[in-house]
């Protein structure tokens, strides 16, 4: 029998999916040092890169009987890393540019982190919701693009759609949510500029 190590990205993503540990332990071994190298480049940060490059694996073993691999492995593994410490950057320079604010007011640290928590949960729930508001079709095409972090193309052949239509589909749905987070959004800015 073949050890692991000789099996293609392709054939160990079979096995995966087929709750083959050992299959998974190899896909992890073979691009775990190289995920966490480009995701340091991006991060500096020893501790938030192993949580970021775990956090990707674990996901990829959660999602493994529904996971379909429309690229290389390589390739998806690549991308899901960068867009999540891309995401971890912009959310620490919002989080970074909300404290400063705040403390200009001498506002303490601990309710500068519980304001800032209170208001990114608010925030969370009220975009979930209107997510959940939209048609299934268009959801499900929002969630795979924005939290499966798959390209449009990959999301039109797994559905059987145009590509077209699923571009439509999602710009579609960022406008009803541009739509609907206007008001909260606003709230939001004039409580900030009243804190000045």
């Amino acid at each position: 029998m073949l050890s692991y190590q000789s099996y293609t990205d392709n054939e160990l993503v079979l096995l995966f999916k087929k709750d083959d540990h050992a299959a998974f332990t190899e896909i992890y071994i073979r691009y775990s040092s190289a995920l966490y190298n480009s995701a340091y480049k991006i991060l500096q940060d020893r501790d938030e890169v192993k949580d970021l490059v775990q956090e990707v694996f674990t996901t990829l073993w959660n999602r493994r009987s529904d996971f379909t691999l429309h690229t290389n492995l390589a390739g998806y593994l690549y991308v899901a890393v960068r867009n999540k410490a891309l995401k971890t950057i912009s959310h620490q320079q919002v989080k970074s540019k909300y404290s400063a604010l705040l403390q200009q007011n001498n506002t303490t640290e601990t309710q500068i982190v519980t304001d800032y928590v209170i208001r990114e949960k608010q925030l969370v729930e009220i975009i979930d919701s209107h997510i959940n508001e939209l048609p299934a079709k268009m959801r499900q095409i929002l969630n795979m693009s924005r939290k499966s972090y798959l390209t449009h193309k990959e999301i039109a052949n797994e559905l059987d759609l145009s590509e077209s239509t699923v571009k439509k589909q999602v710009n579609n749905a960022l406008k009803i949510l541009r739509l609907k987070l206007e008001a909260f959004l606003v709230l939001f800015t004039l409580l900030i500029l009243m804190l000045l």
